[in-house]
């Protein structure tokens, strides 16, 4: 890939996270696993998970650790400040790529399954306010998911602006359904 954005700064420090959970439960490996990629964490290794550092990720880094404790494990954060050159691209294009999917399985979303039921419920001639309103639901749950992946993109990863675009197509098409639906029901309240 092309270097085409801003390198991370030789002055960015790094948190990292080295931790151990009790290898009978994979309950205890997931639910940190979970918490870590919800904050964004870019994984290393298996169970070191780097992240850049910010006051809201330390806290989050903080809180995982308090559950690494309560899960029976243990863990060791530190904060890099002297990473060199090779780990840094490592760091920022992990986190590109990360967010790079995410951005492409929201364009999925939006292209299979909220395309495809607005066309299924045009098919079925379903104009109700209730599956319109349930549709309304399921755009703001992209919303929601396209928020997140944005908040954790910090390095500028490919496809936020076709992730945009097609969360607002799907907008367009659900407001065309509402007013369809409108049209086929109003006067028969």
């Amino acid at each position: 890939m092309a270097t085409r954005r801003t390198k991370a700064k030789s002055s960015e420090s790094w948190l990292l996270l080295i931790y151990k959970v009790p290898s009978e439960s994979s309950r205890a490996r997931v639910a940190v696993w979970r918490e870590l990629k919800r904050l964004g964490g870019f994984y290393v290794q298996q169970a070191v998970c780097v992240l850049p550092d910010r006051d809201d990720l330390r806290t989050g880094m903080e809180k995982v650790r308090e559950r690494v404790t309560e899960l029976g494990g243990s863990s060791v954060f530190l904060t890099l400040t002297e990473v060199d050159d090779d780990a840094r691209e490592q760091f920022v294009e992990g986190f590109r790529s990360q967010s790079a999917k995410e951005y492409a399985e929201i364009v999925e979303e939006c292209e299979t399954k909220f395309v495809k039921e607005i066309e299924f419920e045009r098919f079925r001639e379903n104009y109700t306010f209730e599956e319109a309103e349930e549709i309304r639901q399921d755009l703001e749950k992209l919303r929601r998911w396209l928020t997140k992946v944005e908040g954790r993109d910090w390095m500028d990863a490919d496809g936020k602006d076709l992730a945009r675009s097609k969360v607002a197509d799907c907008e367009r098409l659900l407001e065309e359904f509402e007013a369809d639906v409108y049209e086929r029901t109003e006067g028969k309240v």
